[in-house]
């Protein structure tokens, strides 16, 4: 079975989230749920330098006709389609401000044909959540959580995950 990109899930993703009359964009990749914003920035991998700068300074850019104002989403979910390195996970994990914020999405064993993937959400985010019931009813995938002992390094190599 050939699984679909992650842009492709993404799409499909808003299309269900307007039928919970959610507002979504063509263009940009937020869901407005009253007045937040739930983010969605999707990569194939991130520096950790560069994580901490976007997750420190939240943006989310929304247009409106021809103009665009930024507006600060109330978290953002990163979707990865390659695995993420321990040292993003242990800095999530070690800064509670971020583990609130962002939820991290390991899309890699999916893209491969696998029906599984990893997450990190403890954002309470109802966008998120129903993100990941998207992925176990829609494309039939198990969602195994990360715990700080895995992003630590203590139990398993998160790449044994996948």
């Amino acid at each position: 079975m050939k699984m679909p990109r992650v842009w492709e899930i993404l799409k499909r993703f808003k299309e269900r989230c307007k039928f919970r009359g959610w507002k979504t964009s063509e263009t940009e990749d937020w869901v407005e749920v009253g007045d937040t914003y739930h983010n969605f920035l999707w990569t194939r991998d991130v520096h950790l330098a560069s994580f901490k700068k976007i997750a420190s300074n939240q943006k989310c850019v929304i247009r409106e006709g021809l103009s665009y104002r930024v507006v600060q989403p109330s978290c953002t979910a990163w979707l990865l389609s390659e695995a993420p390195q321990e040292s993003l996970l242990k800095t999530i994990f070690e800064n509670p401000d971020f583990s609130k914020r962002i939820a991290l999405y390991d899309l890699s064993p999916l893209l491969e044909g696998k029906s599984m993937c990893t997450k990190l959400n403890s954002t309470g985010s109802p966008v998120f959540r129903e993100f990941e019931n998207f992925l176990k009813e829609e494309l039939k995938v198990k969602l195994k959580s990360l715990s700080a002992s895995v992003a630590s390094g203590e139990n398993h190599p998160i790449a044994e995950l996948a």
